[in-house]
């Protein structure tokens, strides 16, 4: 199976191109270009480098969330419109879930976090057991305090990923970490190795039917209820 993956869901725009398990090539850009400017050049480019027709993919991976409600609208707005013109099979894989798969450490616990902005995170936490990436807690919405709380909930040796950095000054228990920052990036290959392996032939056929894990209101709406309940 040869899959294309996309992973806008933070500031960071990628893409993959993987066949049953193996990378065949990789971009990952965290500067220069806006999503909206930036992921399909990056996608021709990554295509063109691999001489691969557009015909030839069989699957495409798209990161759901949580995480840039903007970024995630574009990544998912791509992901159809090309599945849907190259007549191929679309899946949406859980970002949360895709950047612990790229620690594959067994005998850790894996939080990875999001910024959900306010001082607060999108957390879940995932451990490797026997070869399979297993969640153990889903995803909530999280200041730093229950962030780590709910880590104590599973025991350590424990590590951090994601968008931590506003968490290094935080002075963390015994046995959790913060992971190196070469781990942190969100990659689209890991939503290509969860896509293939959540690979399902019936569900992935329905192209227009997926909606991104928001898991909470955007600003914007926010605000608008906050009007409408003061001009009650």
């Amino acid at each position: 199976m040869l899959t294309l993956a996309i992973d806008t869901a933070t500031k960071v725009c990628s893409v993959a191109l993987c066949r049953d398990g193996e990378l065949l090539a990789e971009y990952n850009i965290h500067m220069g270009m806006t999503h909206s400017e930036g992921l399909l050049p990056q996608l021709e480019q990554l295509l063109k480098r691999t001489n691969t027709k557009k015909q030839d993919i069989d699957l495409i991976a798209v990161s759901m969330g949580p995480g840039s409600f903007t970024g995630l609208r574009i990544g998912l707005a791509t992901a159809e419109a090309m599945a849907y013109s190259w007549q191929c099979l679309l899946h949406g894989v859980d970002t949360l879930k895709a950047l612990a798969h790229n620690i594959p450490l067994e005998g850790f616990v894996l939080s990875p976090v999001l910024d959900a902005q306010k001082g607060n995170y999108y957390q879940a936490l995932y451990q490797w057991q026997e070869g399979k990436l297993v969640e153990l807690a889903g995803t909530e919405v999280v200041n730093k305090e229950r962030l780590l709380e709910r880590i104590a909930e599973f025991g350590t040796p424990a590590l951090i990923l994601g968008e931590c950095k506003k968490l290094e000054k935080l002075e963390l228990p015994n046995g959790v970490k913060l992971a190196p920052k070469t781990l942190l990036m969100p990659k689209a290959s890991s939503v290509a190795f969860i896509a293939e392996q959540e690979f399902d032939s019936e569900a992935d056929k329905k192209i227009f039917g997926l909606e991104p894990y928001y898991i909470r209101r955007s600003e914007a709406e926010e605000l608008w209820e906050q009007r409408q309940q003061k001009q009650q």
